[in-house]
């Protein structure tokens, strides 16, 4: 009973805090009624950035959506964030629904341009798309980054760095090694 309150009151905040959001970003927010989002969730536009949240998308503490100057992210329907995610679109990020993110997962689709006259400081960046499709499994604190396409029913093991292109029904996850070495003190 408790746990039902819990959900009914998330949502109900959700709502009025949304709403308020929709109030300063009139076109560049979209959302649907029956959204779980926590207190401590936190979404960032800046320029012309865009956030488009399907039905019944839930977040936990912690959780970051940031659109910044022509970013745009897009999440399907039924799709859930761990704690402590974060989602940075310069480009555009694609989420599809169903798709489950565990703890701490981060999704850049950009890098900054490092080359450029004036290094870093000059904040320049290079982007790239993000499209994670339907029914996707990302494990907790992978790291997905620009120009990388997920496909549908895709499982992303834990501690994960991905970028590239994934065909559907495929697990993924980065061999390691582990290399122990005595210390030799020097003479």
């Amino acid at each position: 009973m408790k746990r039902i309150i819990n959900n009914i009151i998330s949502i109900i905040f959700t709502l009025i805090k949304f709403s308020l959001i929709k109030l300063f970003h009139w076109n560049n927010f979209k959302f649907h009624i029956i959204e779980r989002f926590s207190p401590n969730t936190d979404l960032y536009f800046i320029g012309k950035g865009r956030i488009i949240l399907g039905k019944k998308v839930r977040a936990h503490t912690h959780v970051r959506l940031r659109a910044i100057k022509n970013g745009t992210i897009k999440i399907g329907n039924n799709t859930s964030f761990n704690y402590g995610c974060m989602v940075t679109a310069l480009e555009n990020i694609t989420i599809g629904s169903g798709v489950e993110f565990g703890p701490n997962v981060l999704l850049y689709d950009h890098d900054h341009d490092f080359r450029t006259i004036g290094g870093l400081k000059e904040k320049k960046f290079k982007t790239g798309k993000i499209v994670i499709g339907d029914n996707a499994w990302i494990g907790a604190n992978t790291i997905i980054l620009k120009n990388t396409k997920i496909g549908k029913n895709c499982v992303v093991g834990a501690g994960s760095i991905i970028t590239g292109d994934y065909p559907d029904n495929t697990i993924i996850v980065q061999k390691r090694q582990t290399t122990v070495k005595n210390i030799i003190p020097q003479t």
